[in-house]
């Protein structure tokens, strides 16, 4: 784990799994329930009761954490966990490609590492205080550390849309991310090459 003033960085495993439930039950489940399976292949079924949204997602979440096939980073702040961002492949999160407005920037094969940046939360008492971009340092240095390679996002470009769930475009920019193209009408797609820390 690393340490910034009051604040740890760890991961998403089955360690830190009861911290991590702990706050996202507090906004219960976060964005319409979804405990960030959302962009996990297959993870969504057409029909489930709302009543029983959260629950599922929680259980699925949890499935795939244990299983070691969705990863986050997280801040923690006196043992709790305080924001997240989530990260992994593009195997472990492929179902942005379904999108039909992905079609026109989706990559060719390439022989490189591909990894996508998708979901942040930072808790309400937290916010403005560069969590976010704290978490987001620490994916990106996981995914050095991982043997690099292409990195995608897709951060809000609007001020009144919600920046908790995907991002500011400036924390990007000031990374070195490129914006690729528009993407909808209130985000943006970036990539980024990431060296492996092992070429550094």
């Amino acid at each position: 784990m690393e340490i910034r003033d009051d604040y740890t960085i760890g991961d998403l495993n089955a360690s830190s799994w009861p911290a991590f439930e702990e706050f996202f039950n507090k906004y219960n489940g976060v964005q319409n329930s979804c405990w960030c399976v959302y962009y996990h292949k297959g993870v969504q079924p057409l029909r489930v009761p709302k009543k029983d949204k959260a629950e599922h997602n929680r259980n699925l979440k949890r499935r795939l954490v244990e299983g070691g096939k969705s990863r986050s980073v997280l801040v923690f702040k006196s043992g709790k966990v305080v924001a997240s961002c989530q990260y992994g492949t593009f195997e472990e999160l492929p179902r942005i490609e379904n999108a039909a407005r992905y079609a026109s920037v989706k990559l060719k094969e390439g022989n490189e590492n591909r990894w996508r940046i998708t979901c942040f939360f930072v808790d309400t008492p937290e916010r403005h205080k560069g969590l976010a971009k704290l978490a987001l340092d620490g994916a990106l240095d996981r995914i050095a550390r991982n043997g690099g390679g292409l990195v995608e996002a897709y951060p809000v470009t609007k001020r009144n849309t919600v920046e908790v769930w995907f991002g500011s475009v400036g924390m990007f920019v000031e990374r070195g991310f490129k914006i690729v193209s528009e993407f909808g009408k209130s985000n943006v797609l970036v990539r980024k090459m990431i060296e492996s820390i092992e070429h550094r």
